[in-house]
């Protein structure tokens, strides 16, 4: 993993570097819904078959991307194709958003949630979380069951886990101690 993680560094910074500030947002979409089809086991092997050219590849990703790609996305994808490095699109994506977002002074904050919950409880969640981080989050829900209750909050390297599943881990501790 760390080995794509290093390949897909360089071209996100080259689109990065190459797309305006003022349309960084709309690029982020575009390069996610590739990246969204270029990790798909099917298209991976397409890709991969020898009697296909990469101007196949090419269209086969732009339509099923459902997108309409700016002309810097759609060269940055030739050359991600080009050079054999579809694979790796996902973490070019990934890496671009980050690099877009510390420019825009917002970080990801993934909240795993035990239930499915609304956009108003994420707002709830997120208002006073943006005070503690002094920055503006962008929240990703995800359900995780095995938290029984409550939530674990992940932005960047820092977690605020007030789930009931690390409660009981900590009176777990405490008795145990």
């Amino acid at each position: 993993m760390a080995e794509l993680a290093t390949i897909a560094r360089p071209y996100a910074e080259a689109l990065f570097k190459a797309v305006p500030e003022a349309e960084q947002s709309a690029v982020v979409t575009q390069v996610a819904a590739l990246a969204q089809v270029a990790g798909d086991a099917a298209l991976q092997s397409f890709a991969d078959n020898p009697r296909v050219t990469q101007e196949q590849v090419f269209g086969v990703l732009t339509e099923a991307a459902k997108v309409a790609l700016a002309p810097a996305v759609s060269n940055f994808l030739r050359t991600v194709l080009d050079n054999g490095r579809l694979a790796a699109l996902p973490l070019m994506a990934e890496q671009f958003q980050t690099l877009v977002h510390a420019r825009q002074g917002v970080a990801e904050a993934r909240v795993y949630s035990a239930f499915p919950i609304s956009d108003a409880q994420v707002a709830e969640i997120v208002g006073p979380l943006e005070k503690r981080f002094g920055r503006k989050l962008e929240a990703v829900v995800e359900v995780d069951a095995d938290l029984i209750g409550g939530v674990r909050v992940v932005v960047g390297d820092e977690v605020l886990d007030t789930s009931v599943k690390a409660r009981l881990e900590r009176m777990k501790s405490a008795l145990l101690a």
